[in-house]
């Protein structure tokens, strides 16, 4: 059925008023409705436009719809999107359906969104995404692969992804390195992050880092670091930091974390502080350190303390920072606190300070662990899916490494946590289990954040028990 066709079929036309509006002086506008008037269709079209952008809705939709009833795609589009702004949802799906029919794959994009979010009409939604992918549309191919996402359709989903992939939709390479790196594919990760990344993808670059990173290839995660930097992605200037101080370079630690501090991340800020402090530029440490405090970052607050008390008498200061800092589970702020508060008098510990507080995590962590379980993160957090804190799984994975260091390959770690703290061997195992799934991809769904917050009770007691803070 041609457009005009179906028009007459499908389309009960409303009687739209002829605007009242006063003969244009401008000679072009006056020749163009002359010419609209006679019937032009491509003169109506664009007299609509001129009327839209002037803020004459009603006027726009007049002109259209009398290009419409010749045949204009272009004005039968336009009607839908302005059903669509105006809220007359049906008309809205009559219009688009309408110049979709015809092969306009935008038409059909507007056309499946529509029916999907308003009417939840998913199989419609389909049907539609699939006739502009069909004509050549990557961004209707996307919709598709997130829609069979949505629907647990795996295949589909990684099908349509690559199809909008080649075609040079970069998201859906950089989610295709996502869905190989969560099924345990790490050479499909590498291809569609590299491919992504390499065509200026930021996010695809840093991730492929942090692959790298998770792999043990610091020299190789460098440079896809500094491919995403170089696009002012603050989390890559953060490892870019980290791999300098690494190598002892702190003059190029402090310019790569003080671009992450400036980004607004906290963790930046505090080693700025910390390198500004071994590189005897006391000031900015207190800048640095001071601005990540004052965010609730335990470990910043006990370096502000030290720092205000050693080098400006700051008693008062340094009581308040150790005391947020021990509020937040920091011992060594805490042992600090008690020991000031002897030799100042008053109180052996503040009553805003709960002795039960769970134990702040300030152990070095390997970066390959720390690698794991940003990715394991943004792997999750991807589709929008409830997450845990990339700092709560790297207390996970840093608490094991620190308690079955030493250990021998002829033990059994699970065993001999139970039998040496005396846990029960379930929630040991538990413990074992979700580090498994966080250094092995694909063994297992991602933990969940109650699963997280349950086996963070596991090992902070599991330090607590063997003695380690």
């Amino acid at each position: 059925m041609t457009l005009l066709g179906a028009m007459k079929a499908t389309v009960p036309w409303p009687d739209v008023p002829v605007p009242r509006s006063p003969e244009p002086a401008d000679p072009f506008e006056a020749k163009l409705l002359s010419t609209a008037r006679a019937g032009d269709p491509d003169a109506a079209h664009r007299l609509g436009r001129l009327y839209a952008e002037r803020g004459d809705r009603s006027a726009a939709r007049y002109w259209w719809e009398r290009s419409a009833r010749t045949g204009n795609v272009d004005s039968t589009f336009n009607l839908g999107l302005w059903h669509q702004r105006h809220g007359t949802t049906e008309e809205a799906l009559a219009w688009f359906e309408l110049a979709a029919a015809t092969g306009d794959a935008e038409a059909a994009i507007y056309l499946a969104t529509l029916l999907l979010e308003r009417r939840g009409d998913v199989a419609g939604a389909r049907t539609w995404f699939e006739r502009a992918a069909a004509d050549g549309s990557c961004v209707a191919a996307r919709r598709l692969a997130l829609l069979c996402e949505d629907m647990g359709d795996t295949l589909g989903s990684r099908d349509w992804h690559r199809r909008a992939a080649m075609e040079g939709e970069l998201e859906s390479a950089y989610d295709l390195g996502f869905l190989g790196y969560s099924g345990g594919d790490e050479g499909e990760a590498r291809h569609w992050w590299e491919y992504a990344g390499r065509a200026g993808h930021a996010d695809a670059a840093y991730h492929l880092g942090l692959l790298l990173h998770a792999a043990r290839d610091p020299e190789a995660a460098e440079s896809l670091y500094r491919l995403a930097a170089w696009q002012d992605h603050p989390r890559a200037a953060f490892a870019l930091g980290g791999l300098a101080l690494a190598k002892h370079d702190l003059r190029t630690a402090r310019a790569w974390f003080e671009r992450a501090a400036h980004a607004g991340r906290v963790d930046g800020q505090r080693m700025a502080g910390f390198v500004c402090v071994e590189l005897d530029d006391r000031p900015a440490a207190a800048h640095w350190f001071a601005q990540a405090a004052a965010a609730g970052d335990a470990e910043a607050a006990y370096d502000y303390a030290l720092l205000l008390i050693a080098e400006h008498d700051d008693l008062d200061g340094g009581r308040h920072w150790l005391a947020q800092a021990a509020a937040a589970g920091h011992h060594r702020a805490a042992a600090e606190l008690r020991t000031l508060q002897a030799m100042t008098g008053g109180p052996e510990q503040p009553e805003d300070v709960p002795h039960d507080a769970p134990s702040c995590w300030a152990h070095p962590t390997e970066p390959e662990l720390a690698a794991r379980a940003e990715l394991a993160v943004a792997a999750g957090r991807r589709r929008g899916d409830a997450v845990a804190d990339a700092a709560d799984l790297v207390e996970i994975l840093g608490t094991w490494d620190l308690i079955t260091r030493g250990l021998g390959d002829g033990h059994d770690p699970v065993r001999w946590l139970t039998e040496t703290s005396g846990l029960h061997a379930p929630a040991v195992e538990h413990l074992c289990s979700v580090r498994a799934t966080l250094l092995n991809p694909g063994t297992a769904p991602w933990p969940a954040p109650a699963e997280v917050e349950h086996v963070l009770v596991t090992a902070r007691d599991l330090r607590r028990r063997l003695g380690l803070h």
